[in-house]
């Protein structure tokens, strides 16, 4: 499957940045995923499990307290104050 860089960052530096298969979170308008090709857009993010599906298969699962999930063609950019790895 094709990847993308994923960046999660927080005010004390970037928590994660790999190429990945998907990233899952909760919008305001509610639950989206992003792969590889996505159209760009800017997002709020809610409290909320976060799911990334990794290139080997793997998933890594996290819990963000809200923010900012950036889309581009270079990369994704997940801000947030309060992230934090389960």
């Amino acid at each position: 499957m094709r990847t993308f860089l994923l960046k999660i960052s927080s005010p004390d530096g970037d928590v994660f940045s790999d190429n990945v298969i998907s990233i899952s979170v909760r919008g305001t308008e509610g639950d989206l995923a992003v792969l590889a090709g996505h159209i760009p857009f800017v997002s709020y993010v809610q409290p909320c499990d976060v799911k990334i599906l990794m290139e080997d298969g793997s998933e890594n699962l996290g819990m963000v307290g809200g923010g900012v999930l950036v889309v581009s063609p270079e990369k994704t950019i997940l801000l947030s104050g309060d992230f934090n790895w389960k």
